[in-house]
């Protein structure tokens, strides 16, 4: 994944289309799997829930 890929420009300023690591902070994003977010870095994992 290239990393303009994880930012979009919305009146002329820059947002991020992931979240970070809580651990690790801003600059690391968290993974999107199927079922859970996960960070590569320090391998935190948040577990997404089924409705």
């Amino acid at each position: 994944m290239e990393k303009r890929e994880l930012y979009e420009l919305k009146d002329n300023k820059i947002v991020r289309k992931r979240r970070f690591c809580p651990r690790c902070g801003p600059g690391v994003f968290l993974a999107e799997h199927e079922d859970r977010f996960s960070c590569g870095r320090c391998g935190y994992t948040e577990f997404k829930r089924k409705n």
